[in-house]
C-alpha cells in the first residue's frame, strides 16, 4: 500500500506520467541519463492525491462552477478557485499516507532539508509546459511542515493563473491530477536556466544560460536580473554579465532569505566561460534524450552541477521536416541549411490547418511545400543560392511584402548561411515571374475563364459515380488536372499582365507626377473582379431581404441561434421565399468560399449559411436599396475621372504626348487584367468543395461501417491515410486524438514569414525613417486617408460594423469581402501588395495598411484613429 502513495524517483520515467505527474515523470527519466545528476527524492502519486480529494465531497460541486466560468472573469475565477484551494487544504492527511511520507524522508538523512514542488498529470508536456503555473517551496525541514506543503502544492492544482491556463488550453478541471515531488535541497553557489534553443529567435544552435548566485527562484521571481551566456558549437558567443545586489538563500531552520551580494562579487560572472560550455554540453544530452528543445533548470555546488528540472520549451515554433527525416532538436533531418518561406502569408492565412488541408494543398500546389505547426512553407534556398535567381526572388518577394524581404536579407547578410552558386547557363528554364509579353491578347481572360468552368463541370461529372479506393485513384489524376490549369502559362501571363500594369503605374506616375500609388484610383471597379463582385452581390441580397419586417426579424433570430438549418423555415414567411431564393442562387455562386478557405477542412458557406446572415443583416441595416450598383457606377466614373486628370497632365509635360499615350495603354491593360487576379483562387476553391464533398460521403460511409465515430475525424489523417483508411476499413484512433490535440496546441504558435532549418523564426522590419512618432508601420495598399472608430475583429461571424467603421483584422482572405462594402478603411497584421485583401480594398476604393505587426493588439477595439493608405502608417488618435 505504501508503494500507492509513495514512489522513489528512480523508479519513475516518461511512461508512469498518469502515476507521478510530468514534473517526476521527467526527473526519473533525467536521472537514467549517463553523466546527468539529479538530487535524490520520491513522489507522491496522484493516488495519495485522488484519495484527498475523495475526503471532500463539496470540491466536485465548486468544480462544476469553476467550469462553467468566463476565463477572463477574473474575480470570479480568484474567488472560487481559492475556496476551492480553502477546501484542500483544510483536509487532514490520512495516518498511513502521512507514515509512508515520513519513512520516505528518512532515506534523505534526519532533518534533510527539501524542496516540495507540484508535478501534476498536465504539466512539462510537449504540447503546454504549465510553467509556473503550480507551487514549489524551498528548504522545507522536518516530517510536518514537508506533509503540510504537499496539501498546498496539492491546492496549487487550483490557483488562479493554472484554473485560467487549463481552460485556454481545452484542459477539463478534472483530467488533470497532481502528484507532489519531494527531494534533498541543493544549496549551490549558482543556478540558473538553460535553454537549449534561443527562446527569442528559436535558433536551435544557440543555447542560452541565464544564471545568478545561490537559489535559482531569485531569477524565475525576477528579483535579480541574470547574467546571459549564448552558446554556439562549443563556444560562448556573446554574453551579458549583470549587476547581482540580491540573492537568495536558505536558512539553517527552514524557507529561506533574500541577502545583499558582497558589493565586490555583484559585477562578477556566476560561471565562467567554460563551465556555461560545460553546462550546454549536459543540456544537449538532455534535449537529444527527450527529442525537442529543453527549458532546464540547474543548480551548480561543490560537485559540479545538478538538474533540478526540464521540460520542452513549447513556444518555439517547429522546423520543418526534410525529405530525409523528421525535425531533429537541432533542426532538419539532411543537416544541410535550408530557408523557408511561409504559404500562409502569402494565402492570408495564417492559422494552423488540419492534416487533410495540409496534405491537399501540398497534393494541388505547384511547388514542393513543407509542414510545421500546421502551416506550409516553401524551401527558397535553391533559389537564393545563384545571383540571379537570388535577385529575383527579393524582387518578386519585396512588391508583395517587404517584411519578407527584409527577413530574407537578414539571413543572406550571414554569409556563411546560403552558399554562394553560379547562375544557371543561358536557356535554361526562365526564372518564376518572368515578364509578360508586351502586348497580351484581352480574350485570353474569358478563354481562362470558360476553360476553368468547363473543367470544374467535368469534374463535377466524373466524380459522381466514384467511390472507395476508386475514388482516391480518381482524386490523384484530378490533381494532376487541377495543377496544369494553374501552371497553364496563359493563366501566368494574364496574372502577370495586371500585376506589372500596376506596378508600371506607380512607378511612372510617382516619377512623372509625383503621385503615389496612382494605380490604386485607376482600378477602382475593374470588371471581372470574382471577389469584389461576391461583396456587392450580398448587397443585392439584402435588397431583396429589406422590405420584408418578418424576414428581418426572422433572420436576427438565426443570427443569435447559429441555426444552419434555416433556409427551408426562412420560406414559409412573407416574402420569405424570394428571401431563400436570392440566398440559394447567392450560394450557388460563392458557397464554396469560407475564412480559411485554403484549408480544405474548413466549413464552407454553403455548409454553414448562418455565416452570412450577420453580414446581409448589416447591409439591410447601413445601405439603401440600388446600392451594389451604385457603388460600382461610382468607383467607375473615379476611375475614369482619374484617368483623364493623369493624362492631362501628362500631355502638359515635356514629351508628354509619349507619356500619355504609354499611361493610357497601361490604363488599359490593367483594367483587363487586375480583375482576373482573383480568379484563379475562385477557381481552386470551386474544385476544392468538389473534392470536399466526395470525401466527406466517404467518411460517412466509414462512420456507418463503425471505423470512426465521427466524420471530421478524417479531417486529422492525411490524403493517403485516408485512401489507407478507405481500403482497411481501419483508423489508428489513437493517432486521430494526437492529432486533434497537436493541432489545438499549434494554434498558439505564431508562424514567422521567413524559418530557417535552424530555427530561427524572423518577421523583417520596413526600416522607415518617414514614420510619425508613435504611429504604426505598414505596408500601403490602397491609397487615401481615413479616420474612424477601430472595430478590431478577429472572426468575421462576430463582426459588428457601423458605416464608416475601420476593420482592424489578423489577415483577410476572400471570405471577408462581403464585409468591405460597409468599412471605411482596413488594417490587417498580415497581407502585400497583390494579396486579396489589398486588391479588393483597391476595388472598393478603401484606405488600407497592411503587415502591421501586432494591430489587433496594439489597436483597441473602438478606438479613434486615421489610415494612411498612401504612406503606410496608422495614427492612434484616442
Amino acid at each position: 500500500m505504501t508503494e500507492q502513495y509513495v514512489r522513489d524517483l528512480h523508479e519513475t520515467d516518461g511512461t508512469r506520467i498518469a502515476a507521478v505527474g510530468g514534473k517526476a515523470a521527467h526527473l526519473g527519466e533525467l536521472s537514467r541519463i549517463e553523466g546527468i545528476r539529479v538530487p535524490g527524492g520520491f513522489c507522491v502519486t496522484t493516488d495519495a492525491f485522488r484519495r484527498i480529494m475523495a475526503q471532500a465531497p463539496s470540491v466536485d460541486g465548486q468544480l462544476d462552477q469553476l467550469s462553467r466560468l468566463d476565463p477572463d472573469d477574473r474575480e470570479a475565477v480568484r474567488t472560487l478557485s481559492a475556496r476551492v484551494r480553502r477546501t484542500i487544504e483544510g483536509i487532514a492527511v490520512p495516518d498511513d499516507l502521512a507514515a509512508a511520507v515520513t519513512h520516505a524522508l528518512g532515506g534523505l538523512g534526519d532533518r534533510a532539508a527539501c524542496a516540495v514542488r507540484s508535478s501534476a498529470t498536465a504539466e512539462d508536456l510537449p504540447t503546454a509546459s504549465f510553467a509556473g503555473q503550480q507551487d514549489t517551496y524551498l528548504n522545507v525541514v522536518g516530517p510536518s511542515a514537508v506533509l503540510r506543503h504537499i496539501s498546498r502544492c496539492w491546492a496549487s492544482l487550483f490557483t488562479e493563473r493554472a484554473v485560467v491556463y487549463r481552460r485556454r488550453n481545452g484542459i477539463g478541471h478534472r483530467t488533470v491530477h497532481m502528484a507532489v515531488v519531494v527531494q534533498r535541497m541543493v544549496l549551490p553557489h549558482a543556478a540558473g536556466i538553460l535553454f537549449t534553443a534561443d527562446p527569442v529567435t528559436g535558433n536551435r544552435k544557440v543555447a542560452t544560460v541565464d544564471a545568478g548566485f545561490g537559489l535559482g527562484e531569485a531569477m524565475v521571481s525576477g528579483l535579480v536580473n541574470p547574467d546571459v551566456f549564448k552558446v554556439r558549437h562549443g563556444e560562448v558567443v556573446a554574453k551579458v554579465i549583470a549587476a547581482k545586489r540580491r540573492a537568495l538563500h536558505a536558512l539553517p531552520g527552514g524557507g529561506t532569505r533574500e541577502v545583499a551580494v558582497d558589493p565586490r562579487r555583484q559585477e562578477q560572472p556566476a560561471l565562467t566561460d567554460a563551465q556555461a560550455v560545460r553546462l550546454v554540453e549536459l543540456g544537449r544530452r538532455i534535449e537529444a534524450h527527450f527529442g525537442s528543445p529543453q527549458d532546464i533548470e540547474w543548480c551548480l555546488d561543490d560537485d559540479g552541477f545538478q538538474i533540478v528540472q526540464s521540460r520542452p520549451i513549447t513556444t518555439l515554433f517547429p522546423v520543418p521536416e526534410t525529405e530525409t527525416g523528421a525535425e531533429s532538436a537541432s533542426g532538419t533531418g539532411d543537416q544541410e541549411n535550408h530557408v523557408y518561406v511561409s504559404v500562409g502569408h502569402q494565402q492570408m492565412m495564417t492559422d494552423p490547418m488540419r492534416p487533410l488541408g495540409l496534405s491537399m494543398w501540398q497534393l494541388t500546389a505547384m511547388v514542393p511545400m513543407h509542414e510545421a505547426g500546421g502551416r506550409l512553407f516553401v524551401d527558397v534556398t535553391g533559389r537564393l543560392a545563384p545571383p540571379a535567381g537570388r535577385a529575383a526572388l527579393l524582387d518578386v518577394m519585396g512588391r508583395g511584402d517587404p517584411l519578407v524581404r527584409d527577413a530574407l536579407e537578414t539571413v543572406l547578410d550571414r554569409d556563411d548561411f546560403v552558399p554562394s552558386l553560379p547562375d544557371a547557363a543561358p536557356g535554361g528554364r526562365p526564372a518564376a515571374g518572368a515578364a509578360a509579353p508586351a502586348e497580351p491578347d484581352p480574350a485570353i481572360v474569358t478563354e481562362l475563364v470558360e476553360r476553368s468552368r468547363a473543367s470544374v463541370a467535368a469534374l463535377e461529372r466524373g466524380i459522381r459515380t466514384k467511390t472507395g479506393p476508386a475514388l482516391f485513384d480518381f482524386l490523384r489524376e484530378a490533381f494532376v488536372e487541377h495543377k496544369r490549369i494553374l501552371g497553364d502559362p496563359l493563366n501566368l501571363q494574364a496574372i502577370m499582365a495586371g500585376m506589372e500594369a500596376t506596378w508600371w503605374l506607380n512607378d511612372k506616375l510617382l516619377e512623372w507626377l509625383g503621385e503615389k500609388n496612382a494605380a490604386d484610383t485607376l482600378t477602382l471597379s475593374a470588371p471581372g473582379n470574382i471577389t469584389s463582385e461576391m461583396g456587392l452581390a450580398l448587397l443585392d441580397v439584402a435588397d431583396v431581404v429589406r422590405p420584408h419586417p418578418e424576414v428581418v426579424a426572422f433572420l436576427r433570430d438565426v443570427e443569435r441561434a447559429g441555426d444552419d438549418g434555416f433556409l427551408d423555415e426562412l420560406a414559409k414567411l412573407a416574402g420569405g421565399a424570394g428571401a431563400r431564393d436570392a440566398i440559394e442562387s447567392y450560394l450557388d455562386r460563392y458557397g464554396m468560399r469560407c475564412v480559411g478557405e485554403i484549408d480544405i477542412t474548413r466549413p464552407r458557406w454553403r455548409e454553414r449559411p448562418s455565416t452570412l446572415v450577420p453580414v446581409i443583416l448589416d447591409n439591410v441595416r447601413i445601405f439603401g436599396p440600388g446600392a451594389a450598383g451604385r457603388r460600382f457606377e461610382q468607383g467607375r466614373q473615379k476611375a475614369r475621372e482619374k484617368e483623364q486628370d493623369v493624362l492631362s497632365r501628362l500631355r502638359a509635360l515635356p514629351d508628354g504626348d509619349r507619356k500619355a499615350d504609354e499611361t493610357e495603354r497601361m490604363i488599359g491593360r490593367v483594367r483587363t487584367f487586375i480583375g482576373y487576379r482573383e480568379y484563379p483562387k475562385y477557381a481552386i476553391v470551386s474544385r476544392y468543395f468538389v473534392y470536399k464533398r466526395a470525401l466527406l460521403a466517404e467518411a460517412g460511409r466509414l462512420v456507418r461501417a463503425g471505423v470512426i465515430p465521427e466524420r471530421e475525424d478524417v479531417f486529422y489523417l492525411t490524403f493517403q491515410e485516408f485512401h489507407d483508411a478507405v481500403r482497411s476499413n481501419r483508423v489508428d484512433g489513437r493517432l486521430v486524438q494526437r492529432r486533434k490535440d497537436a493541432f489545438r496546441s499549434y494554434h498558439a504558435l505564431t508562424p514567422p514569414r521567413v524559418l530557417t532549418s535552424d530555427g530561427e523564426a524572423l518577421n523583417g522590419s520596413y526600416r522607415r525613417d518617414d514614420v510619425p512618432a508613435g504611429a504604426l508601420a505598414g505596408l500601403p495598399v490602397s491609397a487615401g486617408t481615413v479616420e474612424g472608430r477601430a472595430r478590431v475583429v478577429l472572426d468575421m461571424a462576430e463582426a459588428d460594423l457601423e458605416a464608416g467603421d475601420i476593420l482592424v483584422t489578423t489577415f483577410t482572405d476572400p471570405s471577408w469581402s462581403p464585409l468591405f462594402v460597409g468599412i471605411a478603411g482596413l488594417v490587417t497584421e498580415v497581407g502585400g501588395l497583390m494579396t486579396h485583401g489589398a486588391v479588393i480594398a483597391r476595388e472598393y476604393g478603401l484606405p488600407a495598411v497592411v503587415g502591421v505587426e501586432r494591430a489587433t493588439r496594439l489597436i483597441r477595439d473602438g478606438q479613434r484613429i486615421r489610415v494612411h493608405g498612401t504612406d503606410g502608417y496608422i495614427e492612434i488618435l484616442a
